[in-house]
């Protein structure tokens, strides 16, 4: 959530494999003795230039894909962010997957998100805020 007490939230794109933005939520891993809310904290910070402190845990997504001959199952964990100084930005992003990043209001959440796994996390943050009010 935007430092201006407003409802949107911040999402990178990155280019899919058709060369068009796809829109999705930061996202990595712990590195050394992170938990999984510093590592989460620390994506964000990476990925969209925001800090940001964790408001409320939204719940986690598993898959899997293939990597060659390997099958790689993944569990992403996800947490609503309020943010607390930094400026929207991909300059910082180490591995450069993200090449724009962008602020989205709720209504247009769920359509902007590519994909579905991710929008049933954003219901979750559409429900938060509904709740908060």
């Amino acid at each position: 959530m935007a430092a201006d007490g407003s409802n949107r939230v911040a999402l990178i794109g990155r280019l899919s494999r058709s060369g068009r933005i796809d829109w999705c939520v930061p996202k990595g891993h712990p590195e050394g003795e992170e938990t999984l809310e510093q590592a989460a904290v620390r994506e964000v910070y990476e990925e969209t230039g925001l800090e940001v402190e964790i408001l409320h845990p939204l719940g986690q997504i598993q898959y899997e894909f293939s990597a060659g001959p390997k099958l790689i199952a993944k569990t992403v964990h996800h947490y609503l962010f309020r943010q607390t100084g930094g400026d929207l930005t991909v300059e910082g992003d180490p591995d450069q997957e993200a090449v724009e990043a962008r602020w989205f209001e709720l209504e247009i959440l769920l359509s902007s998100l590519a994909h579905e796994n991710e929008r049933r996390i954003a219901r979750g943050v559409i429900e938060w805020v509904e709740n908060q009010a």
